[in-house]
């Protein structure tokens, strides 16, 4: 995971679901994508593509007339920075506090679930 990595707001987020799932793509295309998913206008996907480029998150190409635009990290490399920076706020930066206030809180883990979590903390004592 890379530390440098600029945060992104949930807005950028589903930007770059889009572009994770297929990328090169011009902004056309992203916006064709979001008529279907989202009432967003143009011009917000575009002002999204230029802050996600501005943060560094989002590289744009100028191939022939037409941008493309293409992730730099991957969505898993996204998804670890931004689950350490919600447990370096929310939780101080502990990720067993987390843990114990997610399953003891947490209603709809079923008893297959708690039984997976086990065998992962089983192979992590190992």
């Amino acid at each position: 995971m890379t530390n440098n990595m600029p945060s992104i707001t949930e807005a950028e987020w589903e930007v770059m679901k889009t572009l994770w799932n297929h990328a090169p793509q011009t902004a056309s295309q992203i916006i064709a994508a979001f008529d279907q998913q989202a009432d967003w206008k143009p011009k917000t996907i575009r002002t999204l593509l230029d802050r996600l480029t501005k943060k560094k998150v989002v590289k744009a190409n100028k191939e022939e007339r037409v941008y493309t635009f293409s992730p730099l990290f991957t969505e898993e490399e996204c998804r670890r920075a931004e689950t350490q920076s919600f447990i370096d706020r929310i939780y101080g930066g502990t990720t067993k506090s987390m843990l114990v206030q997610f399953i003891e809180e947490e209603e709809s883990l079923s008893k297959e679930d708690l039984q997976e979590l086990r065998s992962l903390l089983d192979e992590k004592l190992d």
